[in-house]
């Protein structure tokens, strides 16, 4: 997924950064980034992105007017991470469902607080890593031991993540995961997503029944759909074009919640629904992944310029 040859050369501590800053917004530790060609906030709680900008451009991300800085609650925008297991416990696939001991959708990796492993820059690029220890510390909600490591890579030409899990236990490990991308736009009945077309998808508004996508995904309501693909996808709106290219994926999630749903959710205004909507790089369903010992995989997406 490397967009460029010019890669980040050194590993920095914090007295050496150039463009990457601690501050606390809200209750919350984040680094900002505030780099010549663009500007990043990334949150350590949840690992959670919350703005990409290239110098001159409005935000890549979309994020809640509504949004609250608080331990525990996850942010509502930007990109979320969902993981060891995605949406509703219950839905997922038994070999997953059966580490789960909570109703909590999701997994814990969104307001979990990860640790900082390393940030190198150069005067094209940030990479930032953190890393997420899941052990008995979590056995209270999940059964297992895995290593998360999640790569950001910031430069001019978009916005990368890369998030790798690991497994450290002694049984093979099942996990679903998403990286929950909110993206803007300034009418979503005028947005659309193209890449879908002909693909096979659970539609979970109507009792999980499996669909056939015919042509770009339009926007007509509440939306939740699990598609059967992780091809390259390009989401139009009425300001422009964005590419989502992702790796380690057979699976991509698009939702928008629509009036009604939107009127009952949590830090989402009322009306939000209209300027928003999410396509999420994931391993969901039948996607699920199963890690022997010590192996690995690796789910990311590039969100780059059409």
């Amino acid at each position: 997924m490397s967009e460029s040859s010019h890669r980040p050369s050194r590993s920095l501590s914090p007295g050496q950064w150039s463009f990457t800053r601690w501050k606390t917004i809200g209750q919350l530790e984040a680094l900002e980034v505030h780099h010549p060609l663009f500007r990043a906030t990334l949150f350590l709680q949840g690992v959670h992105l919350t703005q990409f900008m290239p110098s001159d451009e409005p935000d890549w991300l979309w994020l809640s007017k509504s949004a609250r800085f608080e331990p525990g609650r996850a942010i509502r925008g930007g990109i979320p991470v969902c993981w060891p297991w995605f949406g509703n416990p219950g839905k997922n696939p038994p070999a997953v469902r059966k580490r789960i001991h909570t109703n909590g959708a999701h997994g814990f990796a969104r307001t979990a607080l990860w640790k900082l492993e390393d940030v190198r820059e150069n005067a094209h690029e940030v990479e930032i890593s953190l890393s997420l220890d899941a052990n008995e510390d979590f056995a209270d909600v999940w059964s297992g031991h895995a290593l998360a490591l999640i790569t950001f890579h910031f430069s001019v030409r978009g916005c990368q993540l890369a998030l790798t899990t690991t497994n450290l236990g002694e049984e093979a490990l099942a996990f679903s995961q998403a990286l929950h991308t909110y993206l803007p736009t300034s009418d979503v009945t005028r947005s659309r997503v193209l890449g879908l077309g002909y693909s096979q998808y659970i539609d979970t508004l109507d009792d999980w029944d499996y669909k056939n996508q015919e042509g770009p995904v339009y926007f007509e309501g509440e939306t939740d759909r699990i598609y059967e693909s992780g091809e390259p996808l390009t989401i139009v709106t009425p300001s422009g074009s964005r590419k989502l290219t992702s790796v380690g994926s057979d699976s991509t999630v698009v939702w928008n919640p629509g009036p009604e749903k939107a009127a009952r959710l949590s830090d989402f205004p009322d009306e939000a629904w209209k300027t928003m909507l999410c396509v999420e790089t994931a391993n969901a369903g039948s996607d699920y992944r199963v890690l022997n010992t010590g192996q690995s995989h690796t789910l990311g997406v590039l969100i780059g310029r059409k």
